[in-house]
């Protein structure tokens, strides 16, 4: 059985406006999303900013509501779940936030960022709580010293970790790492990678990975799926998206990687137009108003994500091999 399932996930943000505050629009953010993740499985969502990657993750873990959809978790459906039902869940489920600055509170220590997880769970004595917050920060490569240190003392990179000691205090079996690396140089950003990789080894941990930089999933990821628009346009493994993709969104997205070899270029697939709003999508295949192969059928029919080559999935009408 699969540690997360998902599966029709759809979640629209309602546009009002008027003295009645009517509804005027949907915003489709996540528009009809499948996808699951095993144990100690590492799924990257990448795409355009505004795709819905972050959504995703945020409607798994119940921080925002769904509009339509089910997500199982070890078989217990997640966004049913009661509220006591729910409280427990979340010891098992958490997240990495993408800024590391202003998801820590300022007003508290770093001891307290750790161990507030634990004393709402009551979870051992106040001097366990102290111990287990010391050997996380050992953990994340800092000092056990820090935790009387105050979030404004530290570093981009620093806090980082501290919010990675913090998701793992409750020892959950799932996080969502959204963004985690983008707001941090790029020397940081390799050394947060690799400490990721460190303890989802050790603590046989699941991430659903949310990234736009390519090169960072590729160092990450063991199953790559591709959004645009609320919807996944590919889903492989890493090693066939980055050696063969099909999709002529995922093509476009791997021919804007910078070549770093002199003397070396690539064929660059340019695409028409920017991405349209998640408001109004078009109609068909919502990638058909950007796409170098579209044919009459896109305007019309919506691709499923269907399977090609094992479990190579892809969404396109185009595209069967």
């Amino acid at each position: 059985m699969n540690l997360l399932e998902v599966k029709g996930l759809k979640t629209y943000f309602t546009s009002k406006k008027g003295m009645f505050s009517r509804t005027t629009s949907h915003v489709k953010a996540v528009d009809g999303v499948s996808f699951d993740i095993a144990s100690g499985e590492v799924l990257a969502l990448v795409g355009e900013s505004g795709c819905g990657k972050t959504t995703i993750g945020r409607t798994i873990l119940r921080l925002i509501p769904a509009t339509e959809g089910s997500v199982h978790f070890y078989g217990t459906d997640v966004l049913s779940a009661d509220r006591l039902s729910l409280f427990y869940l979340r010891k098992k489920m958490q997240i990495i936030f993408q800024d590391p600055f202003s998801s820590l509170n300022p007003r508290m220590t770093v001891g307290q960022l750790i161990s507030e997880g634990l004393a709402i769970h009551r979870i051992g004595t106040s001097t366990q709580r102290r111990e287990k917050t010391a050997e996380l920060l050992e953990k994340v490569g800092l000092s056990a010293d820090y935790a009387k240190r105050h979030p404004h003392e530290f570093s981009g990179g620093q806090r980082q970790r501290i919010g990675i000691a913090r998701a793992l205090a409750l020892s959950p079996k799932f996080i969502v790492c959204d963004e985690a690396v983008s707001a941090l140089d790029v020397s940081v950003q390799a050394q947060v990678l690799n400490l990721l990789s460190d303890l989802k080894k050790e603590f046989n941990l699941s991430y659903l990975f949310i990234a736009h930089n390519l090169s960072v999933v590729e160092h990450i990821a063991d199953r790559v799926a591709v959004m645009y628009l609320g919807k996944i346009m590919e889903l492989t493994d890493r090693d066939t998206l980055f050696s063969d993709p099909k999709h002529p969104y995922t093509k476009a997205l791997f021919s804007a990687i910078p070549e770093i070899t002199p003397g070396k270029r690539k064929d660059r697939v340019l695409l028409q137009g920017d991405m349209p709003s998640p408001s109004s999508p078009p109609s068909g295949c919502c990638f058909h108003t950007r796409c170098p192969i579209m044919v009459e059928r896109c305007k019309k029919e919506v691709p499923e994500l269907r399977k090609i080559l094992g479990g190579h999935q892809i969404a396109c009408h185009e595209v069967y091999v």
